[in-house]
């Protein structure tokens, strides 16, 4: 965390506003400028990026689960990417010790489905974890001040939805900075933990985003929900989504998708009738 108040002061001193990161981004011709500016910029230089991280892989992996499973359910590529990450502090199952689940949603924009699914959440008294990117918390605010109001856990999805592995290190801490602090200083909140975007990642982006001060969650179990125009069959859904709990798991969901609305109710009662817990 020392590290991570560093990059907040320097963000501080650079002066930056909403307006001008805004600003900065869209006369970028070339696709990405930083949108934290050239005195922060310099300042992670300094303070941060003594690191070594040339010496990481830059090799970009695409995270999935995959669909071979141990004797408990649990599937192995979650299992392997803890095994070699977490050294990173990086996740992507939780605990096998005790039947617990834990649900997240990813919000690339807002679908009209949100505040229904935080009303099954408050009815079922089950909190969540949203990842939101900068985009939606600006075109959303209502709805990120009613997930922190009910006590769900905001996590970072960054400013921009860019692949990690593809930028510089300083390009990623001001992928995860920059909304770091929209996100502190409009809503009071502390971000803590990022879910990089596609499951797109490197050895040395995922150093990068520990030295943030984050820890990266992937998931332990997705399924096709993301395509508003091609939605699964609800009945179908709610059988994939039982048929894969597991102790420890990490669901990935979208809130764009009218089935997940839909079927979250039931889910989580299904859930716990078979003896789970959400946390």
């Amino acid at each position: 965390m020392k590290k991570l108040a560093v990059i907040l002061a320097a963000l501080m001193l650079c002066g930056c506003t909403s307006s001008d990161k805004a600003e900065s981004r869209a006369d970028d011709s070339s696709g990405f400028m930083s949108i934290l500016g050239e005195a922060f910029k310099e300042t992670v230089d300094s303070l941060i990026f003594s690191n070594d991280y040339s010496q990481l892989s830059t090799e970009k992996h695409g995270y999935g689960q995959g669909v071979q499973l141990d004797n408990e359910n649990r599937p192995a590529g979650a299992i392997d990417f803890n095994n070699v990450y977490s050294k990173y502090n990086a996740t992507a199952i939780g605990s096998a010790d005790k039947k617990e689940i834990r649900l997240t949603f990813d919000q690339g924009y807002e679908n009209g489905f949100t505040a229904g699914i935080l009303d099954t959440l408050k009815e079922k008294c089950v909190k969540a974890t949203f990842f939101v990117l900068d985009d939606y918390a600006r075109r959303n605010p209502e709805l990120v001040r009613r997930m922190i109001d009910e006590g769900h856990t905001v996590g970072n999805h960054s400013v921009s939805h860019y692949s990690m592995p593809t930028l510089t290190p300083s390009e990623c801490v001001e992928e995860i900075m920059g909304l770091h602090k929209y996100i502190k200083d409009e809503f009071g909140y502390e971000m803590t933990e990022f879910r990089p975007p596609m499951g797109e990642f490197s050895e040395q982006s995922l150093a990068v985003t520990n030295d943030c001060g984050y820890r990266t969650v992937l998931w332990s179990y997705a399924y096709a929900d993301w395509d508003v125009n091609a939605q699964p069959e609800p009945a179908s859904a709610l059988k994939k989504l039982t048929g894969a709990l597991h102790s420890g798991a990490i669901y990935l969901l979208h809130s764009v998708s009218e089935t997940n609305a839909k079927i979250l109710g039931d889910f989580i009662d299904e859930a716990l009738a078979q003896g789970y817990t959400f946390i």
